[in-house]
């Protein structure tokens, strides 16, 4: 009678190879950069929001982000945020749909893609100025709206250094931003789910509203949030465009950088995590939605 061992086979191959060491080797270059310049950071500042200038813990400084100055800076952070992703987010839903489902030729998709790929990383002062240049009170096309067709653009109560100008500005990188991620989603809609909804007898509004919709919300919403994440980070644009006349999170935590005006450094570490935390939340909700996207669409 024959035995069959159950003596547990030991795999004698070595845990480092000469291959694995070459890759993590590939990727060092990577890690030293986001330790140098974020991890250890962002550790630095989220130890510094709960200490004093004395070294001494305290939850003062996270109290004092609800004062009304600082709170009325984040107001308007979250509103301007909030505004330029949705407007970025519409239109470049409909840019991206026109692409990609609307039959437009294939020289107009590469085109647009390339530069929404440009104009989405366009920003600072070189989008400062052009603004300037065209919407200013001296601008380009508010010259030419006056002196052609009569028409004061300021006279309306329109204001290129307010709100509203901050956004439109915001904008002309939130839109190509949508379009580059939101081209893959539409390109992974399947023509048999059109066909399955033609055949049920579904009209196109109800296949929009009954299949394409909620397959396309979770990008939808996920690049929703990235661009309010991308517009509440941003800084250099803002600075430039309305110096300090606008009371956003970024220019009151450059300005606490540059000349301690809220006389605490801790207080500036604060505001610095607050903005952290909003962002943060943002991107991950950003991730999970579009980990269920790639799901629906497989």
């Amino acid at each position: 009678m024959s035995t069959v061992s159950t003596t547990p086979v030991v795999s004698t191959a070595p845990l480092i190879t000469r291959d694995r060491v070459i890759d993590w080797l590939g990727i060092t270059p990577f890690i030293i950069f986001a330790l140098l310049f974020l991890i250890i950071p962002t550790l630095y500042l989220v130890v510094g929001a709960f200490l004093t200038p004395e070294g001494n813990f305290t939850l003062k400084n996270i109290g004092d982000l609800f004062t009304p100055s600082i709170l009325s800076a984040y107001w308007i952070s979250i509103r301007v945020s909030v505004a330029s992703a949705l407007g970025g987010a519409l239109i470049g839903f409909f840019l991206a749909w026109a692409v990609v489902l609307g039959g437009l030729p294939t020289s107009v998709r590469s085109t647009l893609l390339t530069f929404s790929g440009v104009a989405s990383n366009f920003a600072g002062i070189p989008l400062a100025f052009s603004f300037l240049a065209t919407l200013g009170r001296t601008g380009l096309v508010t010259i030419f709206l006056r002196d052609w067709f009569g028409f004061n653009l300021y006279g309306t109560g329109f204001n290129l250094l307010s709100f509203f100008g901050l956004t439109i500005t915001y904008m002309y990188f939130q839109i190509p931003l949508m379009v580059l991620i939101l081209t893959p989603a539409l390109d992974g809609m399947k023509k048999e789910w059109r066909e399955a909804a033609e055949i049920l007898g579904a009209s196109n509004v109800q296949y929009w509203t009954k299949v394409a919709l909620p397959i396309l919300w979770p990008s939808l919403l996920g690049t929703t949030l990235l661009l309010f994440a991308n517009a509440f980070g941003a800084i250099a644009t803002a600075y430039a465009l309305t110096g300090s006349s606008l009371n956003i999170v970024p220019i009151l935590l450059y300005a606490q950088i540059r000349g301690d005006v809220l006389h605490n450094a801790n207080l500036g570490y604060a505001i610095a995590l607050g903005m952290i935390v909003i962002t943060g939340v943002s991107n991950i909700l950003y991730l999970m939605l579009r980990m269920r996207a790639e799901r629906w669409q497989k």
